[in-house]
C-alpha cells in the first residue's frame, strides 16, 4: 500500500515519494435561523491567514475517524458529535506541499450545546460562517464543503440526521425551518406536520416554547430508540 499516514518526507526505495494522508472535517451547525459551517484560520503556510476546514495529517498508528475527532478537538475544542465519512479527494495538484490525499468527514451539531469554538494548535482562530456567506477558502476546501452540503441535502430526506442539528426539545416551526433552509424549498405547514407525526418517531412533550410574548408552541423530541425499532421492521424515513 503506497501511502504514508503522516510522515511528510518518507519515500519508497529509489527515492519515489509517498502520498500523504490528511483528514478535513465539514462541521455544520444550526443556530435556529441559518445553517452554518465551522472554519479555522490557518496559522501556518501554505495559505497562512486564510480560512479553511479543520483538519490535519493522520498519524501512522491512528484510525481515520480518530484522526478526524482529534483534529477537531485540537483545533476548535469541539468533541462528541455526529460524524460520518464523506469522500476522498485526491487531485494531483490540490496541495502545494506535494502529493496529498484527503479523507473528508462531515459533522452535525446543535450550536447551542457547545461553547464558542476557539482556535488552537495550528489554527489561529475558529469561527462559524453561514453557508450562504463564506470567505475565500484555502486549498480545494470550497469543493469539499459543497460536496458535504449536497450530501446533507440528500441524506436529510431519507434519514433523520436533521435532528442532530436541533436542540433536544424543539417546536414544529424550528423543525420545518431547518428542513426548508437546507433543502431550499417551502413546505405546506399542515402537510409537513402531518407527515412528521405520521412516522411515529416524535414525542410530544408537556412543555412549550418559553420567553415569547404569545402562547408558546408545543415542544417535541426525537425518539431515536423508536426509530431504530421501526427501522428493523423495514420502516423508511422519507420527507
Amino acid at each position: 500500500m503506497l501511502i504514508n499516514l503522516g510522515y511528510r518526507h518518507s519515500s519508497l526505495p529509489g527515492g519515489i515519494p509517498l502520498a500523504q494522508f490528511l483528514i478535513s472535517a465539514v462541521v455544520f451547525g444550526w443556530d435556529g435561523q441559518a445553517l452554518k459551517v465551522l472554519l479555522i484560520q490557518r496559522n501556518e503556510p501554505p495559505f497562512e491567514g486564510q480560512w479553511a476546514l479543520p483538519g490535519g495529517f493522520v498519524h501512522m498508528d491512528e484510525e481515520l475517524e480518530a484522526a478526524a475527532r482529534r483534529e477537531l478537538e485540537e483545533e476548535t475544542g469541539l468533541s462528541d458529535m455526529y460524524l460520518e465519512q464523506l469522500y476522498t479527494f485526491g487531485g494531483v495538484a490540490r496541495d502545494p506541499r506535494g502529493r496529498v490525499v484527503t479523507v473528508a468527514w462531515y459533522a452535525l451539531i446543535d450550536l447551542h450545546r457547545y461553547a464558542q469554538p476557539v482556535g488552537a494548535s495550528d489554527a489561529r482562530d475558529a469561527a462559524w460562517f453561514a453557508v450562504t456567506s463564506l470567505p475565500p477558502l484555502a486549498f480545494d476546501h470550497e469543493n469539499i464543503l459543497n460536496t458535504a452540503f449536497k450530501r446533507l441535502q440528500a441524506k436529510i430526506e431519507y434519514q433523520p440526521v436533521g435532528f442532530e442539528l436541533l436542540p433536544k426539545k424543539f417546536s414544529f416551526t424550528q423543525l420545518q425551518q431547518l428542513y426548508e433552509t437546507i433543502l431550499g424549498e417551502e413546505f405546506d405547514r399542515r402537510n409537513f406536520r402531518k407527515k412528521m407525526l405520521s412516522m411515529g418517531i416524535l414525542t410530544e412533550l408537556q412543555e412549550t416554547v418559553s420567553g415569547v410574548p404569545h402562547r408558546g408552541a408545543r415542544l417535541y423530541s426525537f425518539d431515536e430508540s423508536r426509530y431504530r425499532e421501526l427501522e428493523r421492521t423495514g420502516f423508511q424515513f422519507k420527507i
